[in-house]
């Protein structure tokens, strides 16, 4: 009698303790979705890039350096371009100072009306943060020529898009759907010459674009300085240099 008492006490001990292992693990796998899905951060702690090409572009709202509010979603109906810029990058000076990227500005804003906004991520006291007169007179000096400047100090949007270079490009369609994620061009170098002979990836999608034609180059890697959400320094690959 109490070799059975024994084994029945044996028995609901074992399942009790399966029970408990089971939902342990139940509520540990439901941790690991809920930071995966709901903190979107990477292993650095860092968050998470949250764009995909051909896919909704996120929303944001940031303030140009003329003090009016500037949100993704009131261009809807417009194609949009969004250029990371950072005045004191070789790179930025390169497409700027040789007319390149203030001709792009003028041409397609010009037409079909697209809205093209520079966004700089420098924090206050780093390289490529201004303000007042001291950047009024850098966007005289360059030309710049967009629909406006505006300022992400804090480096949220740049870690939404995962803008890693100045410059860094996307294009956003009429329908708020991402199509371009990557460089302005394929020449990665600081020399003005190169720019005779680079294919100009921007000029090119937002043709097809326009053109109601599929994106032929939808992604490319980005070149230029390091974008480094309050600090950007030059790259080491830079052939000039």
């Amino acid at each position: 009698m109490r070799q059975w008492k024994f084994a029945v006490a044996l028995l609901a001990l074992t399942a009790l303790l399966v029970a408990s292992a089971v939902f342990a693990g139940d509520r540990m796998d439901a941790g690991k979705t809920q930071v995966t899905s709901t903190m979107k951060k990477d292993m650095k702690g860092e968050m998470a890039a949250q764009v995909a090409i051909d896919k909704p572009a996120p929303d944001f709202t940031l303030t140009g350096v003329d003090g009016k509010e500037y949100s993704l979603s009131e261009f809807k109906g417009k194609d949009v371009v969004l250029e990371w810029i950072n005045f004191d990058c070789p790179f930025v000076h390169k497409h700027y100072y040789s007319g390149n990227m203030p001709d792009l500005q003028e041409k397609y804003i010009g037409k079909d009306g697209v809205i093209w906004l520079s966004i700089c991520s420098s924090a206050p006291g780093k390289q490529g943060y201004y303000t007042g007169d001291k950047l009024s007179k850098r966007m005289k000096d360059a030309h710049w020529n967009a629909t406006a400047y505006l300022v992400d100090a804090d480096g949220a949007v740049g870690r939404m898009y995962g803008a890693k270079t100045t410059p860094h490009m996307f294009i956003i369609d009429k329908d708020g759907i991402l199509r371009y994620d990557g460089a302005i061009d394929d020449t990665p170098s600081t020399r003005v010459e190169d720019l005779k002979t680079a294919k100009n990836y921007v000029s090119a999608a937002l043709d097809e674009i326009m053109a109601d034609k599929a994106v032929a180059t939808k992604t490319s890697t980005p070149y230029g300085c390091s974008v480094k959400y309050g600090e950007m320094t030059k790259p080491k690959s830079d052939k000039t240099m």
